[in-house]
């Protein structure tokens, strides 16, 4: 192994033509881990991205992706689906291993300081440096580490990363180590969202974070966003024009606003528009070609092997055999051949048992859009004609159906057609405007949905992102009684909160929710959190839950729709119904503007 001596002078940060000479070879860690601590201890959204701006011009293009997906906690894309697999326990051990230091030692340091990176900061910190020689701890070097571990397999598996562990550690300063422990934990909670990350490589590259759009685009058909900033960094804006759609790098979809009334879809979308059945199952975006098959989430993670049935039906059911597919993935019971509740379908995430799962829980495919057939694109393509390419290219039978469609000319159509979906044990509709493109990624009024619950003046269901709580008294003590419940914001990219819950959970919910959010923990208000309450713990706004309410009421003390000193929206007796919606990220929750658009449709009903 080649060895190298411990470099004793300091790069001066401020000092940028020696920062540009040195990351043409690499970057060490110490720079990015000093970077990171800045990130850390900032609250202002512009600062955080002058942090990143100053990160991405001192390393070189063939690194930038590392530097990206290490700023997210990752080392590939999600749909890969590269997991590192380090436990708590196992980093515990590690660390032990490294510093010499007792593993109840390091277990009592962690619950004094409540995150397991801190502790071996401060353990290795004591540690004598006896070394004189030693790796140097570079980016890549850490990068390529912890793509090891993930690709590690077999009985000595464990063995193994504790090794690869240990090497970074015997090597680390105390803060490197801090921040190494953090991303193999999947701890390290910066409030970085993709779009400020984009904003930082639009303004590092470019000179202009207006240019960001362009970068939104590539990353909408790669979901890569390393690649998309390697691609900007080595090759400009130029480059992002070789970002196509092709199978196995799913599309981020397009989602939709709500509307209350049959009226309402009509109002906005005139006549001449389609309705479609709106079904209460797993949204999945379906590639096949040269005789492979793959299946991702709607948060597009790989979920492959929980449809083995799907992939081997897949043939048999397109015409082409190169195309990506969307389609909502519903339970059935088999015998009377009615739809099931979405949380049947959540036996099928195990990892033991999963043939007998798939079996026990079989699914019916409703295929509901094309985005790509036969080396062709359809994103730009109006809804019209890739509705006809869908009629044509799919074989219904078996497990395969289209969704139910109707072209609404009349309310009478919409309210005859609202109660045919009903009656099949759909949720309500999807309203489309036919001549709409597919804008990946985005939410738009191209696309509304309109649910029997929204028809009411109470049972509005809504799916709300986690990002604090309150400790439980009584029977709940020892669990969090009432959770603190946010919106997004996509226009500020902030979760904007909305009301607390604490009724509707089993005690099984209070114990799972407890296990959930523990691993999602932060020492301070995210970044994107914007919440006038202050909770007894914040979490970082990654889980999303289902809620039902009575009405939706103006408030002082919540931020959804708080604007120039105006009241803010709140839920007036919200309830959890039992649904935690493990398909859907936080961006994809129930938005600010959906609250606006269901309070004044309430306000109309009264």
């Amino acid at each position: 192994m080649i060895q190298y001596y411990v470099i004793s002078i300091q790069p001066n940060l401020e000092n940028q033509s020696f920062m540009l000479i040195l990351s043409s070879l690499y970057m060490l860690f110490s720079i990015l881990a000093e970077s990171l601590a800045k990130m850390e201890e900032t609250t202002k959204r512009l600062e955080l991205t002058s942090i990143m701006v100053d990160i991405f011009k001192q390393v070189s293009p063939d690194h930038i992706a590392e530097i990206v997906y290490l700023l997210q906690g990752k080392v590939r894309p999600d749909y890969e689906g590269v997991e590192v697999g380090v436990a708590e326990k196992m980093a515990i051990r590690a660390i032990a291993k490294s510093s010499g230091t007792s593993q109840a030692a390091i277990q009592a340091k962690y619950v004094e300081t409540g995150d397991l990176g801190e502790a071996a900061s401060h353990i290795l910190e004591k540690k004598s440096q006896t070394t004189l020689f030693a790796q140097e701890v570079t980016v890549d070097r850490v990068y390529n580490t912890i793509l090891k571990m993930a690709q590690v397999e077999g009985s000595r598996s464990q063995d193994m990363k504790i090794k690869y562990i240990s090497s970074l550690l015997n090597d680390a300063s105390p803060t490197e180590a801090r921040f190494i422990l953090k991303i193999l934990l999947g701890s390290m909670r910066l409030g970085v969202a993709e779009n400020t990350i984009m904003d930082a490589l639009a303004e590092a590259y470019t000179g202009e974070r207006a240019n960001r759009i362009l970068l939104e685009e590539a990353y909408n058909v790669s979901s890569d966003l390393g690649r998309v900033a390697h691609t900007t960094a080595k090759y400009g804006l130029e480059g992002l024009k070789s970002f196509k759609v092709t199978p196995f790098s799913p599309i981020r979809p397009m989602l939709a606003e709500r509307i209350r009334t049959e009226s309402d879809a009509l109002s906005k979308m005139g006549v001449g528009f389609a309705a479609e059945y709106k079904l209460d199952g797993e949204r999945v975006q379906i590639h096949m070609a040269d005789g492979h098959v793959e299946v991702f989430s709607r948060k597009l993670e790989r979920i492959t092997e929980y449809y083995l049935d799907v992939i081997e039906a897949m043939p048999d059911i397109s015409k082409s055999s190169n195309i990506i597919l969307e389609a909502e993935a519903v339970p059935i019971n088999t015998e009377t051949g009615e739809f099931l509740p979405f949380q049947n379908i959540m036996h099928r995430r195990r990892k033991h048992g999963l043939e007998k799962a798939i079996s026990d829980y079989p699914v019916v495919v409703n295929f509901f859009d094309i985005l790509y057939v036969d080396d062709q694109s359809f994103l730009d393509e109006v809804y019209e004609k890739r509705r006809q390419m869908l009629q044509y290219v799919i074989k219904e039978g078996g497990i395969a159906r289209l969704v139910p469609m109707m072209i609404i000319k009349t309310e009478a159509d919409i309210v005859e057609f609202m109660e045919s979906s009903v009656n099949a044990g759909c949720e309500g509709l999807m309203v489309k405007a036919t001549d709409s493109i597919y804008r990946a990624g985005s939410r738009g009024s191209q696309w509304l949905k309109l649910k029997q619950d929204y028809q009411k003046g109470v049972g509005d269901t809504l799916d709300l992102v986690v990002i604090g709580a309150f400790y439980g008294k009584g029977r709940r003590a020892g669990t969090y009684g009432t959770l603190l419940l946010a919106t997004y914001d996509d226009a500020q990219d902030m979760f904007l909160s909305i009301c607390k819950v604490g009724s509707g959970f089993k005690d099984e919910d209070l114990d799972t929710l407890y296990q959930i959010l523990n691993e999602k923990i932060l020492t301070k208000v995210d970044l994107r959190v914007d919440s006038i309450m202050e909770a007894d713990v914040w979490f970082a706004p990654e889980l999303v839950i289902e809620v039902v309410a009575a009405e939706i009421t103006r408030s002082p003390i919540h931020t959804t729709g708080k604007a120039d000193g105006d009241s803010g929206f709140a839920l007036r007796f919200p309830r959890f119904t039992g649904r935690i919606r493990v398909d859907k990220s936080a961006e994809q929750a129930s938005t600010a503007e959906e609250i606006l658009t269901l309070y004044n449709g309430q306000a109309k009903s009264y």
